[in-house]
């Protein structure tokens, strides 16, 4: 079991910057993936960065590309989401999430609310 826990959310107004962490109770340099996802409310689950342990790229959705950055501090066991340029779409609640799979949700987060004003 891993327990994750997400800080760094807040109300920003268009074109602003936040930027989120995650933090875990075990090691995170050999879990295979993590991730962070957000869902706005009357919308399904987005998985918007992902970061693998392997050689293997990350991965942005379509929709952060130019504008978010996944990345982790290893040693401090946190991930964090970079997020610049920041648009009202982007509003939801922002979860980590983490496993073994490339699925990368056996373990999630209670998650962290961003809304963007415009």
């Amino acid at each position: 079991q891993v327990h994750l826990q997400e800080s760094g959310g807040g109300s920003v107004q268009s074109g602003g910057s936040l930027r989120l962490s995650c933090t875990a109770d075990t090691y995170i340099s050999v879990i295979y993936c993590m991730a962070w996802f957000r869902q706005a409310p009357g919308k399904d689950r987005e998985k918007v960065a992902t970061y693998y342990s392997s050689t293997r790229p990350t991965y942005y959705a379509n929709s952060v590309k130019g504008r978010f950055a996944i990345s982790k501090e290893n040693a401090n066991r946190t991930l964090f989401l970079q997020m610049d340029n920041l648009k009202p779409e982007d509003t939801a609640m922002y979860y980590c999430a983490a496993g073994p799979t490339d699925t990368c949700t056996s373990y999630m987060g209670q998650g962290t609310q961003v809304t963007v004003s415009s």
